[in-house]
């Protein structure tokens, strides 16, 4: 890992000779895992130049320094949809399809994805890293399999063949490479959620069975800030697993990403319009075409050809309208298929969380109830203490009579300060009893 991490830090442009050097450093398996483009001649246009990390449909990886109007121009995306790669600023995950690239932001996975290759912004972290060695394996695997298949083919009878070609149609080996793509993208960052999730899980569980135990200011302060990462988490599973429902639910979004299928397509319209419009026009030296009709008389007028020239593309336009809209249902059947798969991941890790937020607000509730029951165990304690001191009282004003400057017969008897004692305790006894009576009948303290 730290020499692919060396390979993937941007060439300098003060020494070419490090970079044809670069470009010439094998890995420990022989191959370079990325090679090192010279960029020194492009033109740096306002200095916009970044480093991306460019993988092909066979699998190989370059790191290239382009700038975004570049970009743009080769993927015909506009400036909004590069804002959203640019690791300046923090958007939330999106997948967005355009005529010829799907952008994908989704995480720390932030690229252009095209029929012919990758474009990814060129990074240190370590899911970018595996992301590429991830697409790198399967492109590979997956061309050594349809080599496989190919030779496989010419052995085997037509009938076998066929049914060969069926399930391969069908297998997630033989998906497009924009999906293939698509996919690995997907499957880091539900990968990456599902981990988060889970190390979340493993420290919460144990913290809030603490703080049941012992309700204390720095473990309420340690549940405070993981109920703070737990939202922010909920937040953006949340917002992929919205991304992947939006799509599933929008069929023409899903047919904008096929876009092998679209390239295939314009290179076969492309010759067969130019010969089509051949054969339906008269030629400039005045010799008729093949396809054109003989008058007997004289020939159309321009005015009339050019009517029914375009009378023919338009017929011919609309039924390829008609045709595509009839097996764009059948088309999207795959993506749909591996959206719903991941669309599964990510609302499983979105229930994990949800479960886990549920667990915290049970402790939550269950810690304001034992609050609540010290609370009232101290306003039972500060209700008893209160009578008692009501009762002692009594003794004070019994203390204030028999203290004025008077003298009356009482005093004179020797067993009179015994039983005002006496007197007044049971009188106090009486009156304290009386009064956790009717705090029971009232029920304001379970006695």
């Amino acid at each position: 890992m730290p020499d692919l991490k060396e390979r993937l830090l941007p060439p300098k442009p003060a020494s070419a000779a490090n970079l044809r050097d670069a470009s010439y450093r094998t890995s420990a398996s022989g191959r370079s895992p990325f090679q090192v483009l010279d960029v020194l001649g492009l033109k740096k246009r306002g200095q916009g130049l970044r480093s991306w990390i460019r993988v092909d449909a066979t699998g190989n990886s370059q790191v290239i320094e382009i700038d975004k109007f570049t970009v743009m121009r080769r993927c015909d995306l506009p400036a909004r949809d590069l804002r959203l790669l640019d690791p300046l600023f923090v958007y939330p995950s999106t997948i967005l399809g355009r005529e010829r690239a799907i952008v994908v932001n989704l995480e720390q996975i932030r690229c252009i994805i095209t029929a012919d290759d990758v474009l990814l912004l060129n990074s240190l972290d370590s899911y970018v890293l595996q992301y590429v060695v991830e697409l790198q394996r399967r492109l590979q695997s997956a061309g050594v399999g349809e080599v496989w298949q190919s030779e496989s083919s010419d052995l085997s009878r037509r009938g076998s063949r066929n049914l060969d070609d069926m399930f391969r149609s069908s297998s997630p080996d033989y998906l497009p490479f924009e999906f293939r793509a698509l996919e690995i993208a997907l499957e880091a960052a539900c990968t990456f959620l599902d981990s988060q999730a889970a190390e979340l899980e493993i420290e919460a569980y144990p913290l809030l069975d603490e703080l049941t135990s012992k309700i204390s200011t720095l473990n309420l302060e340690r549940v405070r800030r993981l109920k703070s990462r737990l939202v922010a988490l909920t937040r953006r599973v949340q917002k992929v697993r919205d991304e992947i429902e939006q799509l599933m639910d929008d069929d023409g979004d899903m047919a904008e990403m096929y876009l092998t299928e679209k390239k295939m397509r314009m290179e076969s319209s492309s010759p067969y319009g130019d010969h089509q419009s051949l054969m339906g026009f008269r030629s400039n030296d005045g010799v008729l075409s093949v396809s054109a009709p003989v008058s007997p008389v004289s020939s159309p007028p321009e005015s009339r050809k050019l009517e029914k020239s375009l009378s023919i593309a338009r017929s011919r336009h609309e039924s390829t309208r008609s045709s595509e809209s009839l097996t764009e249902a059948q088309s999207i059947e795959e993506l749909e298929m591996l959206l719903e798969a991941y669309f599964v991941v990510i609302d499983s890790t979105l229930n994990k969380l949800t479960s886990l937020k549920e667990y915290i607000d049970d402790t939550e509730d269950f810690i304001n109830i034992q609050l609540d029951n010290v609370r009232n165990q101290l306003i039972q304690f500060e209700l008893i203490l209160t009578t008692a001191t009501f009762v002692v009282a009594i003794f004070g004003v019994v203390a204030g009579i028999f203290g004025m400057n008077f003298e009356i017969a009482l005093f004179e008897k020797r067993n009179a300060f015994k039983w005002v004692l006496i007197i007044t305790g049971v009188t106090g006894m009486v009156i304290f009893f009386s009064f956790l009576w009717f705090f029971k009948y009232k029920r304001l303290m379970p006695l």
